[in-house]
């Protein structure tokens, strides 16, 4: 596997794989790799013949009192688990390579309706982010496909809208939430948990099951969403939300529309989770 630091030996790469008829899958992370992450490099195998993968722990999607400065950082064994996967190329780019003008000068991107609800109305402009770095990722990698996991939906659906209102000619793969034995949605943010709190971070999954299981009985939608928030705050949870939309986070316009996810953000002392369980998944 090479690694990559440079937006030009990056290009280069990619244009000669290119010239030999090579199809290019992406999978961009923020690093501290797990199992998770590495299902995501094994399913962009799967629509390319060759992979890169990104570690960039993007500044601008980070509110001022959110956890950059200690967000994990851990290089090496993140390669070593990449080379271990087959990953062909690893960009890890440092910050003056991503904004070359700064965080502060640099082009904004805002993508409509969709950021204005769920972590958009507790992050504000973390969406805004996470879009700036998406975009230039995909301006840099010039990918025919790029992966990402269901398990944070919301983003998913933001680089949807983005890739096809900005005409990115990239395949957006969706892939399945990977989860610990007992439910907890794998996540770089879940070694944060101390002591018993991990083991109550599993009552997130729990507590989507319930809602989708109450759902599944008839009970009207504010009901089980108030019911899930009472839920986990007696749980020990500070809740952002708990709520049933459908697959384009609008609200559920009918009683019996179907096609339904529950998601859930919530902290547990220092530590902020989100899950979310789709109600009709096959």
């Amino acid at each position: 596997m090479k690694t990559i630091r440079t937006i030009a030996e990056l290009r280069r790469q990619v244009s000669e794989w290119r010239g030999q008829g090579m199809r290019i899958g992406f999978v961009p992370t923020m690093g501290n790799l797990h199992a998770g992450h590495f299902a995501l490099v094994e399913l962009a195998r799967q629509h390319s013949d060759r992979v890169v993968a990104s570690i960039f722990v993007n500044p601008t999607q980070f509110g001022p009192n959110e956890d950059y400065a200690r967000y994990p950082r851990t290089p090496d064994s993140d390669i070593a688990g990449l080379a271990d996967k087959n990953c062909d190329a690893l960009l890890l780019p440092s910050v003056d390579e991503m904004y070359p003008f700064g965080t502060v000068g640099c082009v904004q991107m805002h993508v409509p309706g969709i950021t204005d609800v769920l972590d958009g109305a507790h992050r504000p402009g973390h969406f805004n982010g996470v879009a700036q770095v998406v975009a230039r990722l995909f301006n840099m990698v010039q990918p025919d496909a790029a992966v990402f996991g269901r398990k944070d939906y919301q983003q998913l659906q933001v680089i949807r809208y983005m890739a096809t209102e900005m005409s990115f000619p990239v395949q957006i793969i969706p892939a399945p939430t990977l989860r610990e034995f007992d439910g907890l949605a794998m996540s770089s943010r879940n070694q944060y948990l101390q002591g018993d709190e991990r083991q109550t971070a599993t009552f997130i999954y729990q507590t989507l099951c319930f809602m989708r299981d109450q759902r599944a009985l008839g009970l009207p939608i504010a009901m089980i969403e108030a019911e899930a928030e009472q839920r986990l705050t007696m749980a020990g949870f500070s809740v952002d939300y708990a709520e049933i939309r459908r697959s384009d986070l609008l609200r559920a316009k009918s009683p019996d529309e179907r096609g339904l996810l529950a998601l859930i953000a919530a902290r547990l002392g220092r530590t902020r989770l989100i899950d979310n369980l789709e109600f009709d998944a096959g």
